[in-house]
């Protein structure tokens, strides 16, 4: 494995973040600086935080980043769900966006899982 571009996990929520971008741009003008943007910054978190760990010597490091990459990975279904909640995204869409999140997740925990297994 020669980077981060390497890691199915990273590729996934890449792919998760850049529908979450698309999704944003149909949100009402009024939604730019409130919901849309805590989702771009969120989805770009998960990304970010999952290079930024790659990136570090020690798996501990490396863990603490997906972890926090974890956390936005929630939030950002979170933010979903008060999209659905405020009538911007219809409730099937969600599931769509659910399904990609339950994915991202099980990959998250499964680089998590290996990981942990490195530092013990």
């Amino acid at each position: 494995m020669n980077g981060f571009e390497d890691l199915e996990v990273w590729r996934k929520c890449r792919a998760f973040r850049l529908e979450v971008s698309d999704l944003v741009k149909t949100f009402p003008a009024e939604e730019k600086y409130r919901l849309a943007d805590q989702l771009i910054r969120a989805s770009r978190s998960v990304t970010a935080n999952i290079a930024e760990g790659h990136g570090r010597f020690h798996y501990q490091d490396n863990l603490r980043f997906c972890r926090n990459a974890r956390g936005s990975l929630n939030e950002i279904l979170d933010h979903l769900i008060c999209a659905v909640d405020e009538q911007l995204v219809p409730a099937g869409k969600l599931e769509h966006f659910r399904t990609k999140y339950e994915e991202c997740l099980r990959l998250l925990n499964g680089y998590i899982g290996f990981l942990t297994k490195k530092v013990n």
